[in-house]
């Protein structure tokens, strides 16, 4: 089982429409950097323009969505440099497998136990 680098929230979008980057994997066992690196990547993220939050998960494969305000943001994201050099070596040490796939968010439907109780 591999630690959580990400904080167990459901991230706060806006409104849609946005895009939703979803990022599914299967780990190899050489991890090394694997978690300090992915933290590197999701602070950078933040940092970059467009970016709206994320969620990441991992049991028997990896799942992280991350949220985007449009495609030039993601378009942007994909070719930072620091970025680019975490896919690599992603495919080459970290992952056996993924697949990345982009949507658009059209409608959002939320619930929260929270709110029962107000």
């Amino acid at each position: 089982m591999y630690p959580c680098i990400f904080t167990p929230m459901i991230a706060r979008t806006p409104p849609p429409p946005y895009y939703a980057v979803i990022f599914t994997t299967r780990r190899t066992d050489r991890l090394d950097d694997y978690e300090k690196t992915a933290a590197r990547m999701v602070e950078l993220a933040q940092a970059q323009p467009g970016f709206l939050g994320i969620e990441s998960a991992y049991e028997t494969i990896g799942l992280t969505v991350s949220y985007w305000k449009d495609l030039e943001s993601i378009r942007l994201w994909k070719h930072q440099a620091d970025h680019t050099a975490a896919r690599e070596k992603g495919r080459s040490n970290w992952y056996k497998e993924y697949t990345l796939r982009i949507a658009l968010v059209e409608k959002e439907y939320s619930f929260s136990e929270e709110h029962l109780n107000h």
